[in-house]
Formats: structure tokens, C-alpha cells, sequence
């Protein structure tokens, strides 16, 4: 990178941090986070959760590995604004195609270059996630920008996961015998959720999220997939009120991350804004039933409220806390007793990593498969027979 156009960044307690361009110039607004992963820079910024959200890096050098054509999880970079300390002078991987300000640029994502990273983090640790902007140049004062990012709208009530689903169903077959039709509802999905489940035999029919239970149940499907997504949770009515549909009909269900909220609402739980979220692929997260601790990947601001205190009443029979965050105590997974449905508040898939948690697909099968384990046919945390840490881009 030789440009040194100045730039800063302005939050709307204002707060400003002065850095250099990197990417786009111009200007952006969005949800002021951060993400503690050291690597997978590629697969956040193409996440579709994080749709009007500003992301800084934790790590302190991005763009080592360039940027490639197999790792994207979606058509297009989803972040409203980037973040970095120190942007790599020079990009070093075979798969690498070109660098990531060059990607940037050509996505047309404003970034800022600063060496505030720390100090940003520990402001948003302390104060929380909030509004910001990312200004190239500018010839307005601190002030007058953090008026402009004021008057941006906010995180909370915001229902984003139709401006990111897919427009149109899709298939995506399974790799090698198929055996089980997955209807997937499409909240903000990764590409490589379908692809670890048609690993495992599944044929994956990914529908826009405001598909109908009626649509899902068209499909006869062995089992219904809830995806991530971005936006506040209790914005989304229409995706509870298919996933209450799906459950009327008793068909397997598992969701991930916004799934998990989608999940908690038809269970009549309600959703609340964290502080500043979990973001990167590092979150200790520990199954209650049986005590192991996975290692997991994370994106999201808002969490489920549930009693920790054993079972509890639903419209669908007892339900339970299945996984818990061991940073901050947070619901991290539901489960049904009384019928085959579950969830957890991370991602699985594992790009980029870790895959300690992949096994949850391998539970999916069996719920569809039937299988008689823990209550509801759930059956416990089996090993991981899909894909290994080489395979894709995880």
C-alpha cells in the first residue's frame, strides 16, 4: 500500500481515530465491532452477517495471504467499513490472486489504516458496541461527523437478514449418495454450511428467508436448517412464525447462530443486545450435559435470554440451555426434549476454523436419521466424519 490519504474513524460518543486509507475512499457508516480471529480475514469480510457492520481486526498484521477465489463465503465483501492496524506491504501465498486493498478498492469498502487498534478495542469493551463512520479526507470537524454518524441508523430493531438472502432457491447436491433432503432457510447463510452437510450425504435446497413453512414443507424435507444472519432478531416475525410452522409439523430442525435466536423466539424466549458481541474464532463454549469445551467460531450482538436452571416450558414441550459461553455466561444453545430441534449460537461450519464443533452436523443426520440417543433422538456429541482442517476453505 503506498497511498497515504488521511482518513479517521469517528464514533458517536466522539471518539475519533486517525489512521490512513485502506481500500475504497470515501465515506461509510455502520455498527462499530471487532473481531479477535488471527486469521480468515477473507471469510469475515465476505459474511454476510456482518452487513452494516463496521469490523476492526484484533490482529495486528492483515492481508499477509492476499486475497483468493476459494475462500469467499459469499458473492461479495458484506462489511460496511474495515478496520486494521498494520495492512501487509506485500501479499505471500500460492493461492493468492491479488491483495486485499486491491479487493477492497474494487468492492468499492472504505477502510482506515491506524495504529489505534488496541485503544478502539478497549473503548468498545468498556463502552459497547456503537455507531461509526469511516471518513477519507474530510473536511468537516470530529464533531460535525459524529453528528452525521448520530443520525445513522442503529443496530437495534433492524431487519437485515432479507437484504442478504439469497433471491431465488438453490441446490446445493449432496457429494456422493444422498441421504437426507435438507430444507435450508437462508437468514444471511455461509457457503460452507451446505457444503459440510452435503459432505455428509445431504441434498441442501437453500430457500430466501421469507420462505413459508408451507414453502419448507413442499420439499418433504428430512430436516430444516436455520443459517446466521445479520440485524436485530426481534425484527425477524416472519422467520419465528415459519419456524413455528416447522415445529407444529414436528420435522427435525437445526439452526446456527441467528438461527439460534429464530429458534428461541417460537419457544416464546426473548433476544437482548450484548455489550460488544463475540466475533472471531476463538469463544470457549462448554455442553452442559456432558461438560466438554469446544473451541468455536463466532459473529454475533445479541443473544437469548433462557433459564439456566433445567428444563422450562415451551408451545412444544420442555426445552433446555443446552451450551453456555464460559467468557460471559451466555445462552449459547437450545434444545428440545420433547421433539428433535436444536441450536447453538456459533458456527460450525469452521471457516475459518476451529472444527472442534463440527461433530453438530453429525448430530443433524441423526436426528434425521432417527437415531435413538439423548432425549428427543438427540443423540450425544459423536466425532467428526466429514471434511478435515485441509479440505475447503476452513
Amino acid at each position: 500500500m503506498t497511498r497515504q490519504t488521511p482518513a479517521v474513524l469517528v464514533l458517536e460518543d466522539g471518539r475519533a481515530f486517525h489512521g490512513v486509507s485502506y481500500g475504497a475512499e470515501g465515506e461509510t457508516y455502520g455498527e462499530m465491532v471487532f473481531s479477535t480471529g488471527m486469521t480468515g480475514y477473507q471469510e469475515t469480510l465476505t459474511d454476510p452477517s456482518y452487513h452494516r457492520q463496521i469490523v476492526a481486526m484484533t490482529a495486528p498484521h492483515i492481508g499477509n495471504t492476499g486475497v483468493n477465489d476459494e475462500d469467499p463465503e459469499s458473492s461479495r465483501i458484506w462489511v460496511s467499513g474495515y478496520v486494521v492496524r498494520e495492512p501487509a506491504r506485500v501479499a505471500s501465498n500460492w493461492r493468492s490472486r491479488r491483495s486485499l486493498d486491491d479487493e477492497l478498492r474494487r468492492q468499492g469498502v472504505v477502510g482506515i489504516a491506524m495504529p489505534g487498534t488496541r485503544a478502539l478495542t478497549r473503548h468498545l469493551r468498556e463502552r459497547g458496541a456503537m455507531r461509526a463512520g469511516v471518513f477519507t479526507a474530510p473536511s468537516a470537524t470530529v464533531e460535525e461527523l459524529a453528528g452525521k454518524v448520530r443520525s445513522s441508523p442503529s443496530m437495534v430493531g433492524a431487519d437485515l437478514a432479507k437484504e442478504v438472502s439469497t433471491p431465488e432457491p438453490y441446490v446445493v447436491p449432496a457429494r456422493g449418495p444422498k441421504r437426507f433432503t435438507v430444507a435450508a432457510l437462508d437468514l444471511g447463510i455461509k457457503a460452507m454450511t451446505p457444503y459440510r452437510m452435503a459432505e455428509r450425504g445431504c441434498e441442501v435446497h437453500v430457500l430466501p428467508a421469507t420462505a413459508t413453512a408451507a414453502d419448507l414443507l413442499a420439499l418433504d424435507p428430512d430436516g430444516v436448517f436455520l443459517s446466521n444472519g445479520p440485524g436485530d432478531p426481534s425484527a425477524a416475525d416472519y422467520a419465528v412464525e415459519t419456524l413455528a410452522g416447522v415445529l407444529e409439523a414436528r420435522r427435525p430442525v437445526f439452526g446456527i447462530c441467528f438461527g439460534n435466536q429464530i429458534l428461541g423466539r417460537a419457544l416464546g424466549l426473548g433476544t437482548y443486545k450484548l455489550r460488544y458481541g463475540h466475533r472471531g474464532v476463538n469463544q470457549p463454549v462448554q455442553d452442559r450435559r456432558t461438560g466438554k469445551v469446544d473451541i468455536s467460531a463466532h459473529n454475533h450482538g445479541f443473544a437469548v435470554e433462557a433459564p439456566l436452571d433445567g428444563p422450562f416450558e415451551t408451545p412444544y414441550g420442555r426445552a433446555e440451555v443446552s451450551h453456555v459461553n464460559l467468557n460471559d455466561g451466555c445462552v449459547e444453545g437450545l434444545r428440545l426434549l420433547d421433539q428433535p430441534a436444536f441450536s447453538v449460537q456459533y458456527h460450525p461450519e469452521a471457516a475459518a476454523g476451529p472444527h472442534d464443533a463440527a461433530g453438530l452436523f453429525d448430530e443433524f443426520c441423526s436426528l434425521m436419521e432417527g437415531g435413538t440417543g439423548t432425549a428427543a433422538g438427540l443423540p450425544a456429541r459423536g466425532r467428526h466424519t466429514g471434511s478435515t482442517a485441509e479440505d475447503g476453505n476452513g
